[in-house]
């Protein structure tokens, strides 16, 4: 198979593609022909070591334990294990590879069994969605689903979401429309229009426009980007009101993608897809995410 790796850390040149022999699934796995993955912020910065934590985990001076980056895919079954049910080849999925990564390759092995506390989950594809619009969906809507519950969003009137142009804010925003808030979303000046098809009431240039005068009036104020400054991380939220940012930790539940399928068949969010490149111009698409200023998500097509 083919599949795009990198054996030391850097800039996107250090992404090349090689061929690699095709992994066989284990009895409770499924081996998932990718047609579509997505290249995310987690991707590049695995990819620089940047946090300098990411050396601790895979490797102090090269990449040990990751290789081969992507967290999210949409493809099909190709074989499963002697102890899978529920799944047979021939099946289209979207799937969350988690910390495991390995989703920049033609071919991978997940685990049927959910483990959301690990990021991995497969469920079958919505029928709404291309294979690329679905292979932009795992992370970035469990991610804001995650954090929506954990605010208790459907008890919030007032919401509002900082860097809600990315993956998770342009999820977020979606949720918490379809949960009844009124929702006050803050991006750069290229998105506002983005935002408002997507159902913001308000939309604030922070390139502009001062956050300041809308102090205290919010019941959750969710930073999708983990940006915002920390004197608005107190001053936004109302009295009782609750700040949550992404760089911090959601719990799972086990069917999250299920719930996701739901929503998007029923038409109450969507991916928001930037660009697509091809496979064998992946280091663009490091490129471009590298830069900080893309729309929802940017996906490779890999077959």
């Amino acid at each position: 198979m083919k599949a795009a790796i990198y054996t030391n850390y850097g800039p996107p040149e250090v992404v090349h593609i090689e061929d690699l022999p095709t992994p066989v699934p284990t009895d409770n796995q499924v081996l998932i022909r990718i047609q579509a993955a997505s290249v995310a912020a987690g991707d590049w910065r695995m990819r620089r070591a940047d946090p300098f934590a990411a050396r601790l985990f895979n490797g102090l001076f090269r990449p040990r334990r990751v290789t081969i980056l992507g967290f999210e895919l949409a493809g099909e079954i190709d074989a499963v294990g002697k102890g899978v049910a529920g799944f047979k080849p021939g099946d289209q999925v979207f799937a969350a590879c988690g910390m495991a990564f390995g989703a920049h390759a033609e071919y991978v092995c997940l685990p049927v069994k959910a483990n959301p506390q690990k990021g991995r989950e497969i469920a079958p594809k919505p029928a709404t969605l291309s294979l690329e619009e679905a292979a932009a969906v795992p992370v970035g809507a469990t991610t804001a689903l995650r954090f929506s519950s954990k605010g208790d969003i459907h008890k919030c009137r007032e919401v509002l979401i900082y860097g809600a142009s990315g993956s998770v804010g342009s999820y977020a925003v979606q949720l918490a429309k379809y949960y009844g808030s009124r929702v006050t979303a803050v991006c750069s000046t290229a998105h506002l229009d983005m935002l408002h098809s997507l159902g913001a009431d308000r939309v604030i240039d922070y390139t502009r426009d001062s956050l300041t005068e809308l102090g205290g009036r919010f019941d959750l104020v969710f930073d999708a980007v983990g940006k915002l400054p920390k004197p608005l991380t107190r001053s936004l939220p109302a009295p009782e009101g609750r700040f949550l940012s992404v760089m911090t930790s959601a719990k799972g539940m086990t069917g999250d993608l299920a719930l996701l399928k739901e929503l998007i068949e029923a038409n109450r969010i969507r991916p928001v897809i930037d660009k697509i490149f091809p496979f064998d111009d992946i280091q663009s698409a490091h490129r471009y995410v590298e830069q900080g200023h893309k729309a929802g998500n940017v996906v490779v097509q890999i077959q």
